[in-house]
């Protein structure tokens, strides 16, 4: 059986801007609305202001670029080429061993929590191809020994990988681009928006009617029903990023399999759970085009899936980066940190208990 949810936040948008007769809508009103299939998800670009059409078709072209350069199934990808270079190093270029070095940096900041390394595992479970299997012991016992950033070389420019390691940017890349297009709308002035990157969200200014934007946490119980909220969260000029495993899963011998492997184990994490969605400020004075906030959501929503509750929330208090989380648990709790609980809107009707921590 096989199971997928386009999105894991939405954006509730409950305002329209609309025009009778021959009003003229203000520029900072004037809306464009896109929707964009790349880096397999549904985006959906929203932007208000005199350059909202520009920003949104630019926004579009960049997550394009981005699916081209960091692919690892597409032959012309960068990715691609180094994962088949036999172990020599070849020349990534410069954002590629940035967002590398990002990544290597995370590793090392969740003890291996996240890792780019953990695609031949990823692939054994049949994840990245969609040709879902239950691997032997002895495979990933094998497959686990190219794990660890240890295989990973940057120099430059260049990369290489120690032959037989692969890396997959699919737990980041997305998180990147949600900054790339940050990038965007500082750079084109508009005052307000909402891009949404399948389970990435960036909420930019505020709504026309000056309220936050309303960003729903997919109830992992309901996948499938878009209207299925653990919670809704009140953002301004924030990331907001959901990793669980009732994205991508399959079944075998009745029990279940997602996509978000451990890398200590080569095992889907079992963690007690559902979903983990991690919230930070976006400043406009750090949007400087390279990896920033979102792309650190993106890495710490994987991560902290993998570590569990406790360890998650051990490392939110540890201050090692700034950050709130909401967190879905097996046993019907929504854990929300106290830094966001004001913005948190609890949805009675899922039948979830609410808790917040400190």
């Amino acid at each position: 059986m096989k199971r997928f949810a386009s999105a894991l936040l939405a954006v509730i948008m409950m305002v329209g801007v609309t025009s009778c007769g021959w009003r003229t809508v203000s520029p900072d009103e004037a809306r464009e609305v896109i929707q964009v299939i790349a880096m397999d998800t549904v985006m959906i670009f929203t932007t208000y202001g005199e350059k909202s059409t520009h920003a949104d078709y630019l926004s579009e072209d960049e997550a394009r670029r981005l699916e081209a350069l960091l692919s690892r199934t597409d032959e012309g990808s960068v990715i691609y080429q180094l994962n088949h270079a036999g172990g020599l190093g070849i020349d990534v270029g410069e954002e590629v061993c940035g967002l590398m070095a990002a990544a290597e940096e995370y590793t090392a900041a969740t003890d291996g929590a996240f890792d780019i390394t953990i695609a031949p595992v990823a692939s054994a479970w049949g994840f990245t191809e969609q040709e879902y299997r239950v691997p032997s012991q002895a495979e990933l016992d094998s497959l686990l020994t190219l794990v660890g950033p240890e295989h990973i070389t940057l120099a430059g420019d260049a990369a290489a990988l120690t032959p037989g390691t692969q890396i997959d940017l699919g737990g980041i890349a997305k998180g990147y681009a949600s900054d790339r297009m940050a990038d965007i709308l500082k750079e084109n002035n508009i005052p307000r928006a909402t891009m949404s990157l399948g389970g990435n969200v960036l909420a930019w200014g505020d709504r026309p009617d000056g309220t936050p934007w309303r960003v729903g946490i997919q109830d992992p119980k309901n996948p499938d029903d878009a209207n299925a909220f653990a919670a809704l969260l009140h953002l301004t000029n924030a990331f907001a990023v959901t990793s669980g495993g009732y994205q991508r899963f399959f079944e075998a011998d009745g029990k279940t399999y997602h996509h978000i492997i451990d890398p200590a184990t080569g095992y889907p994490a079992d963690s007690g759970l559902t979903s983990v969605t991690v919230v930070a400020d976006c400043d406009l004075d750090e949007v400087d085009g390279g990896p920033g906030v979102g792309t650190m959501c993106d890495a710490l929503s994987t991560a902290l899936f993998v570590m569990g509750e406790e360890k998650a929330l051990d490392f939110w208090r540890s201050g090692a980066y700034d950050f709130d989380l909401v967190l879905v648990t097996e046993d019907g709790r929504v854990v929300v940190t106290d830094g966001i609980a004001d913005e948190l809107e609890r949805s009675e009707e899922s039948g979830y208990i609410y808790e917040v921590v400190s």
